[in-house]
């Protein structure tokens, strides 16, 4: 039974640090990308056997001690009633742009948000037979409503900022409804085996400390507070918010997993050591040391496990594996958190 990733978010004691890395089941695996060539990004994430094949795949070829649902990040906005499609990233073709568009909107009860996400969960967990924790994944409601106002990606998501300007309390309405969206959905993956959900603020940096207090923190504590009430542990991820990270720390979960800007030692120092009453950490190694080759990234890893206490960490990307990366760097980055040394994982320090 491999359960280091879950002992390390409570903060025992572990023989190593656990490994794992976002978007691990994805475009830098030739196995998957063997599979999309047969297959539509939306096939995939609509077909359990599929999905839980790709889930599977970086377990399969690596010694990983979680694995993460392979999904979307806007798989259960479908139960709200909107369409979304892909072209490449998501779509949506009826923004929500007002109070009206706000107020159509019903939150489901968990068996009908995205079904086959738990039907995926199941048959993951029986094929890992415990040599790995199993992990299941909500956006976050901010980061979800970036792409629902704005209709698709953009680099700062100005029509989201003016949206919220313009009518906040619409806004913290739709921040409301996503907020129980995600909790029910991710308390229906716990049920289904997930160990652990991740929570991904994918847009966390785009308001300022002030704003985020206001318009975003509530509605994030209302769904940490729904998921551990629930008993579900949990991570909560913030990408490019380094202005943040000590906001982020005080939220109600497990553990917090930063982007590579943040500086992870010092927010290990300023918590104190994870003995069983702190808070876990997770990452944050700059994905480029992986696109950059083995050299680099044993390199990269080597710094970074010297930089962080080894109890409470969870060894990660900053942000998820990009389609460049060889298969020879993640094996260099895995090989150097296998070879530290065991009395050093176990120190508190």
């Amino acid at each position: 039974m491999n359960d280091l990733y879950l002992r390390t978010l409570r903060g025992e004691a572990t023989e190593r640090r656990p490994l794992w890395i976002m978007r691990q089941a994805g475009r830098y695996l030739p196995e998957y990308r063997a599979l999309r060539a047969q297959h539509s990004f939306e096939e995939l994430c609509a077909s359990p056997e599929l999905a839980a094949e790709v889930t599977m795949m970086p377990m399969e070829r690596f010694p990983l001690d979680a694995a993460i649902v392979f999904a979307d990040l806007m798989t259960p906005v479908a139960a709200l009633g909107i369409d979304v499609r892909f072209d490449p990233g998501p779509v949506i073709d009826a923004p929500i742009r007002s109070s009206a568009d706000v107020r159509k909107l019903r939150v489901p009860a968990g068996e009908e948000i995205a079904p086959e996400v738990p039907a995926t969960l199941r048959l993951v967990k029986e094929r890992l037979a415990g040599r790995a924790n199993l992990i299941g994944f909500t956006g976050a409601p901010f980061s979800i409503a970036a792409y629902l106002v704005q209709g698709r990606g953009g680099k700062d998501f100005a029509d989201l900022r003016a949206f919220l300007r313009a009518d906040p309390v619409a806004f913290g309405e739709l921040m409301d409804v996503l907020a129980r969206l995600a909790a029910a959905y991710g308390i229906a993956q716990h049920h289904a085996g997930a160990d652990a959900v991740q929570v991904f603020d994918s847009w966390a940096g785009l308001l300022s400390l002030a704003d985020w207090e206001v318009h975003v923190k509530p509605h994030l504590v209302n769904l940490l507070e729904a998921l551990g009430a629930a008993g579900v542990p949990r991570v909560f991820f913030a990408n490019g918010a380094p202005h943040l990270a000590r906001a982020h720390a005080a939220l109600p979960s497990e553990a917090l997993a930063v982007c590579w800007r943040s500086d992870l030692a010092a927010l290990r120092a300023e918590l104190g050591p994870h003995t069983g009453t702190g808070k876990a950490l997770q990452g944050n190694l700059d994905p480029a040391y992986l696109s950059a080759g083995p050299e680099a990234t044993a390199r990269g890893t080597r710094e970074l496990l010297g930089r962080v206490p080894a109890r409470g960490h969870v060894v990660n990307l900053g942000h998820g594996i990009t389609p460049d990366v060889p298969l020879e760097s993640v094996a260099a980055m895995i090989e150097v958190v296998h070879a530290e040394a065991a009395t050093s994982a176990g120190s508190p320090s």
